[in-house]
């Protein structure tokens, strides 16, 4: 049994910590977030995701899991401590390191023996260098020549599948130098090292490059397909099947080539940033990196374009938007092709009414101001409608527009759809249904990538 303090109890450190826990660790969730500590103490689990607080309360009652706002004694009495705390983007893109720098400066002025210090956020390459110079300042003003080692061990979670990823990998990777933290490392994640899980053991830089490298290559993947999809429409060709027979080529495999209106989420949108700003940075720019990014940003502006093509003038008229969270599963709407939508359609002098099936809360306080929005007509009663479900949003809409791929979404009522449109505009932006089901129904269909 490994001893594991884990800095951070967001998305990455809960899950992280309950998996670890699960694989048989003692681990101690520290974050310096009084309240959500308490919450995780009584059960409460900050995040929306599947089968996490299952995980989390099995062990809490194992008694190999704990929640803490001490990092002090944390680190004193955890040879191994898991960095995992926020990295957002700076202005210009870069990932901002100051909640690193601060964890590892506490590890610092804390550490009392031996410490392996793992970079468990997603950071720039150089970053665990960084962070053992950090400590090692620390220590100097302490007077201790205490050994530590730091090891970078991305993450590779997908929101909503999360505690599936971390206990089914397709990969761990282990980037150090030191033979002892490598061991160290190996035992903690026995489990999968028993289980025949393959391991990539590399320095540090490499393990920070994978990380960025893997999800840039799969967010240029979903922009391809995008970009295709829009072609597919001018050309009269269908997407579906053209992503269909790629996919085919394993060379090329059929995952991430599903078109629809662009990436979200908190990582594919903020990594690839970060991994263009290195790259400028290094005077080695990433041409394909870059034009991912911007073409990303026009296929989201491209779904209003869109909607206001089949629809007709968008003023006064009242769209439903179901689903959005960046992704089903998930409750989290960070760069959301939703709020990009959404601002478009309102700038266009629509009036939207709103539903997700876990995103409602955040939906509130991120679409809140779109209702203050100067192109709306003032004179309508509600500019911003939050629905109760998904056809209490349809209610007395010129169109429904599907936004996220929830699975209660792939089947809905379309005969009671078209009674509560007022107009049938049917706006399908995952391709879920086949338009055939949709036209059947009576209502107009609109996918993407379609002719």
């Amino acid at each position: 049994m490994a001893y594991i303090g884990i800095i951070g109890t967001g998305y990455v450190g809960s899950v992280s910590g309950a998996c670890l826990a699960d694989f048989g660790n003692f681990v101690t969730c520290v974050d310096k977030d009084a309240e959500k500590i308490r919450s995780l103490q009584q059960g409460v689990i900050p995040i929306f995701e599947p089968g996490l607080d299952a995980v989390v309360e099995r062990n809490v009652r194992a008694g190999r899991l704990q929640f803490t706002t001490d990092l002090g004694s944390t680190v004193k009495t955890h040879q191994i401590v898991f960095i995992a705390v926020g990295t957002p983007p700076a202005e210009d893109g870069s990932a901002d390191l100051q909640y690193v720098e601060v964890a590892a400066r506490e590890i610092g002025q804390a550490m009392e023996g031996y410490t392996v210090v793992v970079d468990k956020s997603t950071v720039p390459i150089g970053t665990g260098r960084k962070v053992a110079q950090w400590i090692g300042e620390e220590l100097q003003k302490r007077g201790r020549d205490i050994p530590f080692e730091v090891v970078s061990n991305p993450e590779f979670l997908r929101e909503g599948s999360a505690v599936y990823d971390f206990t089914h990998p397709d990969r761990v990777v282990i980037g150090t130098e030191g033979e002892t933290a490598r061991k160290i490392m190996k035992d903690v994640y026995r489990s999968l090292y028993l289980n025949e899980t393959p391991f990539i053991e590399t320095n540090l830089e490499s393990a920070e490059m994978i990380k960025y490298a893997a999800n840039a290559f799969l967010a240029v993947k979903i922009t391809f397909i995008n970009e295709i999809a829009n072609l597919c429409e001018k050309a009269g060709a269908n997407v579906q099947d053209v992503a269909k027979a790629i996919g085919r080529d394993g060379r090329i495999g059929p995952k991430f080539l599903h078109p629809g209106p662009g990436y979200g989420g908190s990582c594919f949108p903020k990594d690839t940033r970060a991994l263009a700003n290195i790259g400028r940075a290094l005077q080695e720019p990433l041409g394909i990196v870059e034009t991912t990014i911007s073409s990303n940003e026009r296929q989201k502006l491209r779904m209003v374009d869109k909607i206001e093509a089949g629809l007709g003038s968008l003023s006064g008229k009242t769209i439903a938007l179901l689903g959005l969270a960046f992704k089903a599963n998930t409750d989290d709407m960070r760069e959301s092709p939703a709020i990009t939508i959404a601002e478009g359609l309102v700038k266009r002098g629509a009036r939207l009414r709103l539903w997700d099936p876990a995103a409602m809360k955040e939906a509130v306080w991120r679409f809140g101001a779109l209702g203050e929005n100067e192109h709306l007509d003032t004179s309508t009663e509600k500019k911003l409608y939050f629905a109760e479900n998904e056809y209490d949003a349809l209610t007395g809409a010129s169109a429904l527009v599907l936004l996220t791929e929830w699975n209660q979404l792939r089947n809905l009522d379309l005969s009671r759809v078209k009674s509560l449109l007022t107009l049938p505009y049917f706006f399908d932006l995952r391709n879920i249904y086949k338009r055939e089901e949709v036209e059947v129904a009576g209502l107009r269909y609109y996918g993407v990538g379609q002719p």
